[in-house]
């Protein structure tokens, strides 16, 4: 195994339960291994056994899906709490959620959550919420996080700031890290279907500070001709894989990982993956010192 310190620029995958056995009793050269926060809430139980587990063989990530970071109704207290004391348990290399939001006060004073990722408009309204919600996620937990952007299926029209400045005034303003999806850029440079999707990509990282980068993301998507979906199915495609050599150009190597979440291979075809998201970082290493 590498050492645990790989974990700040190796790769890792997403840990999910087929692959329990195999990871586990294998233990793959990984950097780090990833898991959704939510799937372990539980104070006990198999699943957290399993964790504490893999957290003995292997840096682990908490990558969430429920903190809702960018509710103007705010956060969910018994959500945070929880993740809190999975946080204590599991002492993760990394701690991250989403700039979406889910949360909606109604009339009567309670709070609806969507149960879905949705996108903000990207507005110094929307910024202050997010800012605000991260600021007291990260005091909760005593540590700063990561935050994810998105795959969206609609803009706004009152979008005001551009993404990447907006990610950046984030990160600067609350001194969390940018959970960079290259899967996600590149899926909604597609569905624009607006001039060259790559080179639209290109563009968009170029324009973020490198210093901010805490983490990247890679996946496969599928595309059903009139709308391309992130559904994290498949092999990472080659537009994906050519932006990501360009974001190590851009930024040198960040942790790293391979998410595969829908119709899951068998565990050698994801160590794959991994290892080709290996080879690319240790190409860009090497080109760095001959620079």
């Amino acid at each position: 195994m590498r050492p645990a310190s790989a974990a700040s620029t190796g790769v890792g995958i997403g840990l999910r339960q087929p692959h329990y056995e195999g990871v586990l009793e294998g233990r793959p050269d990984l950097a780090f291994v990833e898991v959704h926060s939510e799937n372990f809430f539980a104070d006990g139980g198999a699943a957290l056994a399993v964790l504490q587990q893999a957290r003995a063989s292997y840096p682990v990530s908490l990558h969430g899906v429920g903190l809702a970071l960018g509710s103007a109704a705010g956060l969910d207290e018994r959500h945070l709490d929880r993740l809190a004391r999975l946080v204590d348990r599991i002492d993760p290399v990394r701690v991250s959620d989403h700039a979406s939001f889910a949360r909606v006060a109604q009339p009567d004073g309670s709070v609806v959550h969507g149960s879905d990722l949705l996108p903000l408009a990207f507005t110094d309204e929307a910024l202050e919420i997010l800012c605000a919600n991260v600021m007291r996620v990260q005091d909760r937990l005593r540590r700063p996080i990561l935050v994810e952007n998105l795959s969206a299926y609609l803009r706004f029209r009152d979008d005001a700031i551009a993404e990447p400045e907006f990610f950046a005034r984030l990160c600067a303003r609350t001194g969390c890290a940018w959970l960079l999806d290259l899967n996600n850029l590149v899926v909604n440079a597609l569905n624009r279907r607006e001039g060259d999707p790559l080179a639209q990509c290109r563009r968009f990282v170029d324009a973020i500070p490198p210093d901010v980068v805490g983490e990247i993301h890679l996946a496969g998507y599928s595309d059903a001709s009139d709308l391309v979906i992130d559904d994290h199915g498949s092999r990472v495609r080659a537009d994906v894989w050519a932006l990501f050599e360009h974001a190590l150009r851009r930024f040198g190597p960040r942790p790293t990982l391979i998410e595969w979440d829908t119709a899951l291979p068998v565990l050698d075809l994801l160590l794959d993956e991994a290892e080709a998201a290996a080879r690319r970082v240790e190409e860009s290493r090497r080109a760095q010192v001959v620079a």
